[in-house]
């Protein structure tokens, strides 16, 4: 396979714009999982997604160790990202919980660390499922000043957010000495998150994807992606599945994206977007289709807690 196209980040790191993500539902076996990483690897794949959330930190590192002794890889290839829980979203637990996702990685640095979500829940080894009782208030400015400690420290290269909207991107840039390089959000063409991608255009924040097909197969996720006869003519006409012409449309707009598929065929589908193009009336189409946000912070959402709506969630962007 060829070569994953990289993005500079306001970090001056570069970034691959199409990233493996690990986790999955049901979560895969720990030798379905070596395979995938190390086919992903061998593939050419040298983003890989993970949080402490996800629980797959360790098996990652575990892969990435055995791939760098065999010689597939050497670490300065690849790009790592893992992301602040919120019951570590507190200012004297965001160092220590990094260097504990080091650990659990066998790293010395992260390339990308993310605050995942932009709320905090009371200190619990506990991660999930979420207590509503516990939902904090987060203090942005202290986290995001530990935040900048980590980079300063050189334990991760870069820092960023994951769920911000743009009005909390404006607040965390008011007092930020360091603008977070990456905000990850759920984006596809179903949900095509206009105004943010604006916004971020203009102050040297790249947007990354999640959810790019719509996370289907899992209890959150929906086939809307997939089943989407705007996307089904644009694939037939292509001659390319729906899931390429997805991903090819988000990296027409100068985003990264995070797949998420252990199979070999469908490792090898997702990055087979680089040498060929959408028009312009096709991505005129495809900017036609009806918008509907995936489920993404029903979680997050209680009656005594800080975002009592998805409405104040994000801000109005639904």
């Amino acid at each position: 396979m060829g070569v994953i196209p990289e993005v500079t980040l306001s970090s001056g790191h570069a970034m691959p714009l199409v990233g493996l993500g690990t986790a999955s539902h049901p979560p895969a076996t720990p030798e379905a999982f070596r395979t995938a990483m190390m086919e992903a690897i061998a593939l050419g794949y040298r983003h890989f997604d993970t949080a402490s959330l996800y629980g797959t930190e360790q098996r990652l590192g575990e892969a990435v160790a055995e791939a760098i002794g065999q010689g597939l890889v050497k670490r300065e290839e690849l790009f790592i990202t893992s992301k602040l829980w919120c019951t570590d979203a507190h200012a004297d637990l965001v160092v220590p919980a990094l260097r504990q996702s080091l650990r659990n990685l066998q790293l010395e640095y992260l390339d990308l660390y993310l605050v995942h979500w932009p709320i905090s829940l009371k200190p619990s080894d506990t991660k999930f499922p979420i207590n509503k009782d516990d939902f904090l208030p987060i203090d942005l400015k202290a986290v995001w000043e530990a935040m900048e400690e980590c980079q300063r420290a050189g334990l991760t290269k870069s820092i960023g957010v994951s769920n911000f909207s743009c009005k909390k991107l404006e607040r965390l840039l008011s007092t930020a000495s360091i603008r977070p390089a990456v905000n990850q959000v759920e984006m596809n063409p179903i949900w095509q998150q206009k105004k943010l991608l604006d916004y971020v255009k203009n102050i040297g924040i790249k947007l990354c994807a999640y959810s790019p097909l719509g996370s289907t197969g899992t209890p959150w996720g929906t086939h809307d992606v997939l089943e989407c006869d705007v996307l089904k003519q644009i694939a037939l006409t292509k001659g390319k599945s729906v899931a390429q012409v997805s991903l090819k449309w988000l990296h027409q707009q100068g985003v990264g994206v995070i797949v998420k598929s252990f199979r070999k065929e469908r490792l090898k589908e997702n990055i087979d977007i680089f040498d060929w193009e959408l028009t312009a009336e096709e991505l005129q189409t495809i900017s036609q289709i009806p918008q509907s946000r995936g489920p993404a912070g029903d979680s997050f959402v209680s009656a005594n807690g800080p975002y009592k709506s998805l409405e104040e969630l994000w801000d109005g962007e639904i």
